[in-house]
């Protein structure tokens, strides 16, 4: 059976010709308009997309012989899962390519926060020598609480050890063995991690649970001059809290890849991201080449055997 699988977002070369070379008929169709996309989808037996394409509800519901969307990547957040459950529709990922590259991205926003990198690079190549004005501080000793003690999470503490940081960890799965077999202690409550911590991590998927789950209730735990850090969705932290944490004095930095709105477009957004003590990247803590190409690749295989799957049945 040869099916027809639409790809709306930039994926590795190497996943169009993965699905060609079994047969498939693959159209690369990028940056369709709602409209576009809802009239396209009719068409095709999948989707490929990555974070960029939102398939909403009224989306999904007009596809008429869609059996598969792949999300090239983590986070299935941008895909209506109910909608795609009642049609029957089954939803794949590849979340583990982007382990490593969100886990060093992370570190990578730790380390600039504490010694400051950003600020001290743009004074320099402004002319200015400031070298007093910029005196950080050392991970060594410090303790870093991870949020969501997954896939990433565990990357992020394995290095986070390597840098002789104490490390605890909050999830609401039972995490305890696997913590204490890296040297990780696992705490009851997202309270007590928040009032331990010098540095929090965020590494959990967005919804309903954790819409928000940082608010000012949450931030005010934190110890005066802990950092904070967002690498996984936006929504998780309450943007209007952060903002105050930040101009009171509260939180020493914050390092932020994701927004509640990408881009962002509210003014207190624009505003968080012009603070001094806040580093803010375009959502690009998997972007690196390793990751582009293995969710890629990942995807068209996950979306290869769903479509077989799907063959076998109606034969």
């Amino acid at each position: 059976m040869t099916f027809k699988i639409l790809v709306t977002d930039e994926v590795h070369e190497s996943c169009v010709a993965f699905l060609k070379s079994k047969g498939y008929h693959v159209d690369v169709k990028l940056s369709l308009s709602r409209d576009e996309l809802i009239k396209a989808v009719k068409e095709y037996d999948a989707i490929i997309v990555r974070g960029r394409t939102k398939l909403t509800r009224d989306i999904i519901m007009e596809s008429q012989s869609l059996k598969v969307i792949g999300r090239a990547g983590v986070g299935l957040d941008n895909i209506d899962l109910k909608a795609a459950l009642e049609r029957n529709i089954k939803v794949v990922s590849s979340p583990q390519a982007s382990t490593v590259a969100v886990a060093e991205a992370t570190m990578a926003l730790i380390l600039s926060l504490a010694r400051m990198i950003p600020e001290a690079v743009t004074s320099l190549k402004g002319g200015s020598w400031l070298k007093s004005k910029f005196t950080g501080f050392e991970l060594r000793g410090k303790t870093l609480g991870i949020i969501g003690f997954g896939r990433i999470g565990k990357a992020v503490a394995k290095r986070a050890l390597a840098f002789e940081m104490k490390v605890i960890a909050y999830d609401i799965r039972d995490v305890r063995e696997e913590a204490r077999s890296m040297g990780v202690h696992v705490v009851p409550t997202l309270e007590e991690l928040l009032r331990e911590s010098d540095v929090v991590t965020l590494h959990v998927p967005l919804n309903e649970s954790t819409w928000h789950m940082i608010g000012e209730r949450e931030l005010s735990l934190m110890k005066k001059g802990t950092i904070i850090v967002n690498t996984s969705r936006g929504a998780i932290i309450d943007t209007k809290a952060l903002l105050k944490a930040l101009k009171e004095g509260k939180l020493a930095g914050a390092a932020l890849d994701v927004f509640e709105n990408e881009p962002p477009k509210t003014e207190e957004e624009w505003e968080l991201i012009r603070l001094p003590n806040v580093i803010a990247t375009p959502h690009i803590a998997s972007q690196t080449w390793e990751s582009q190409m293995a969710a890629s690749l990942m995807i068209a295989e996950e979306v290869y055997k769903a479509l077989r799957e799907v063959s076998s049945t109606v034969h």
